[in-house]
Formats: structure tokens, C-alpha cells, sequence
């Protein structure tokens, strides 16, 4: 008999939310119609709609009217950073950026420099944490438009200092974006941003909804055609249902987070432990301490990622990687290679609030046997 599945890929999508489940059930049945028609039906829609976007603002700290859905966060990061460099064409066209950001920003500033923009990466340290007197000197260079910094790496968990970056970034009037995908619903998000986004179903809401958020006072400009649409920050109509739950599952998520965080850390910590015990030749990444609580990466020399991968997903272990090389990209992960860390045979555990101890200890019984097996196939002995 296979092993019952246990799913440790959270970082990319968590499963739906109880309260998700319920609100997207509930607004299927009367939030269906369009929210700007002046019926019955659009006046409830609305109200939904209004409802969703409150609270979330409520949640993130926020004005109600400086929210905007989104058709996912990728979509909500482009237009955070193609419309801040917009909103600031008259200051500048360097965007500054860490050199760990999330491939959608990365893409939206190839495409800002195709334009005729310039990008400037800062680099971080072998954590994985930002070099903050680089980043002093790259937003204080003449022209920078737009600067971004994610609140937590996506890929081996630590935490940037987001409120240093962001004063000096104040000190010479560069707004600061922070992709928070990560952290939101988890840990607070410093203050200090000007633009923050994040994707409702990396906290346990369902897919395709994206939150964009603009403080006032910030010049930000849609990238994309006009639309009335969401106050024209984002065109086409909106899964109503799915911002519904959304909203309600970031509320719930929120209002346990400080909970889950006490529970789920230690879980992590005694992964990083007896990882790093138990598994020959095998490198634990990211800062020990500053770190999201829910996260793990480490790498194993003498094994192919991907294979690793395929390996752990047979004994019924869905986890992911940021090095693994794929067809589409032929290259290890850009985070990694920015940390200068080993990127072979890269394995990134993210727990979530179905996760069990018993789950976490079955992985760490399994792991080092998994390991020492592709290891042996590849001619890999004696460690």
C-alpha cells in the first residue's frame, strides 16, 4: 500500500482555509453578479465586495480605498512595480531591487529596462539577508524611481530588514515596495512601504486572487489599458467568490498566526537539527534565526534536486525546490546563486496548519535513507 500523502510545499500555496471554504460557498450563492450594476443583485454583490476589501484592510493596517484585488499576486507584483516606475517617470528610471526578489519582479524589471529603464540589484549576504549599506548607496544614486525589497524570502525563509531598507529609502523619497506574499497572514509586516502586495492562497485562500495595496500620497500609475474597474488599478471583472474567502481567510489566518507560530517553529527547528545530524554532507540554508517560522532549505551534495524531488514524492512527500533545474529555465536557483550557497540538490519544507509532528518525524525517519539511495545509484559511497 502506497503512504498516505503529507503535503510541506505551504510557500507555494496552503491548502484552502476551513473559513475559505465556507465564505467561498456562501458568496457562490449571491455574490455571482457584478458589483457595478445598480439590480438587486449587483447591490448585494457589492456589498460583498466592499465587505472583502474592508477587511482585509483592516488586517493588513491599512485604508479600505488604498486596497485593490488582483487575478493573482504575480499579476499584483507587475503592476506594483511597472506602475511605481510609472507614477515616478518624472524622478527617474532606475529601479533598485534586491537581488532575491521573486521572479515576477525580476521579469517586470527586465521588462522596465527593455523599455529603456535601468535595475540595479544589491546583493545579500550567504543568509540570504540584504546588504543594507549597498542598498543606502543604490536608492541615494540620482534617478532611482522605485525601490523593492520582499518582506521574507520565498526560498530559504529569511527575514530583510524592511524597516531599516525602508527609512533609508524615506531619508531620500524613494518609495519602497514589499512583495509580502510570504509574511502575510504569518508574521507582521514592518511599516514603512509605500506599495505591498500579496496571493491569497500562500495563507490558505483560494487561488487566483492577488491584493495590491497603494498608500496614499504615493505616485503610482496603472500599467495596463483603462478599465473602471477596481479604481483602475487592475482591469477585468473579479472572481467575487474567491475575494470573498479570501478576505475571511486572511482574517482567521491573521488572528492565529501568533498561535501557529509557536507551534510550528519548533517543528522546523528540530528539521533543521536533525537535517543537518543526520544527512551526510548536507547544508542547511538561510539565517537560523531571523526566519520565517514555517520554512526550511537545505541542499545535499551528490544529489540531482530534481530527482530528489521525484524520490520523496514516491514515498508520498510533496516538497519543493529552488534550485532544481527544469527544462524552462536550465539553471539553478537566481536566490542561491545570490547567497552563494550549495545549490545541488536543493529541498525547501514549508509547513502549514494540518501539519503534524507525526508528518514532520515520518519525513526526517524517511530522508536520510532517500538521500543515501540516490546517492548510491549515482556511484556515491562512503559519506
Amino acid at each position: 500500500m502506497s503512504p498516505s500523502p503529507v503535503y510541506l510545499d505551504a510557500a507555494t500555496a496552503a491548502p484552502l482555509h476551513p473559513v475559505a471554504r465556507q465564505a467561498l460557498l456562501a458568496a457562490l450563492e449571491d455574490g455571482w453578479a457584478d458589483p457595478g450594476k445598480l439590480y438587486a443583485q449587483a447591490r448585494r454583490a457589492r456589498q460583498l465586495l466592499d465587505a472583502a476589501r474592508e477587511a482585509t484592510a483592516q488586517t493588513l493596517g491599512v485604508r479600505a480605498d488604498e486596497i485593490s484585488f488582483t487575478s493573482s499576486g504575480t499579476t499584483a507584483a507587475h503592476a506594483a512595480v511597472l506602475g511605481g516606475l510609472a507614477g515616478r517617470r518624472r524622478s527617474g528610471s532606475a529601479f533598485v531591487h534586491s537581488a532575491i526578489e521573486h521572479s515576477a519582479v525580476l521579469h517586470a524589471a527586465e521588462r522596465h529596462q527593455a523599455a529603456g529603464g535601468t535595475a540595479v540589484a544589491v546583493p545579500v549576504d550567504r543568509q540570504g539577508r540584504l546588504d543594507l549599506a549597498a542598498w543606502s548607496d543604490a536608492v541615494r544614486v540620482p534617478g532611482v524611481a522605485l525601490a523593492a525589497l520582499i518582506s521574507a524570502s520565498h526560498e530559504v525563509g529569511t527575514v530583510q530588514p524592511v524597516a531599516e531598507a525602508a527609512a533609508a529609502c524615506a531619508d531620500v523619497g524613494v518609495p519602497l515596495y514589499v512583495d509580502a506574499a510570504q509574511s502575510i497572514g504569518r508574521v507582521p509586516v514592518p511599516a514603512g512601504w509605500s506599495v505591498l502586495t500579496g496571493s491569497a492562497h500562500k495563507w490558505g485562500g483560494p487561488p487566483g486572487v492577488g491584493v495590491l495595496a497603494v498608500r496614499k500620497g504615493t505616485r503610482w500609475e496603472s500599467p495596463w489599458p483603462a478599465d473602471e474597474r477596481e479604481g483602475g488599478r487592475t482591469p477585468g471583472a473579479l472572481n467575487l467568490p474567491a475575494v470573498v474567502a479570501a478576505a475571511a481567510s486572511l482574517r482567521a489566518a491573521a488572528a492565529d498566526a501568533a498561535t501557529e507560530q509557536a507551534r510550528v517553529a519548533p517543528l522546523v527547528d528540530r528539521i533543521r537539527a536533525r537535517v543537518s545530524a543526520e544527512v551526510p554532507d548536507v547544508e542547511v540554508v538561510g539565517d537560523p534565526v531571523l526566519r520565517l517560522p514555517h520554512l526550511v532549505t537545505f541542499s545535499c551534495l551528490y544529489v540531482d534536486g530534481e530527482t530528489l524531488l521525484h524520490a520523496l514524492d514516491r514515498r508520498g512527500f510533496a516538497v519543493s525546490s529552488g534550485s532544481s533545474c527544469t527544462s524552462s529555465t536550465l539553471r539553478p536557483s537566481h536566490v542561491l546563486e545570490a547567497m552563494g550557497v550549495l545549490s545541488h540538490g536543493n529541498v525547501r519544507v514549508s509547513l502549514h496548519r494540518e501539519t503534524t509532528g507525526a508528518d514532520v518525524e515520518r519525513f526526517l525517519a524517511e530522508l536520510p535513507g532517500i538521500v543515501a539511495g540516490l546517492r548510491a545509484e549515482a556511484g556515491v559511497v562512503g559519506l
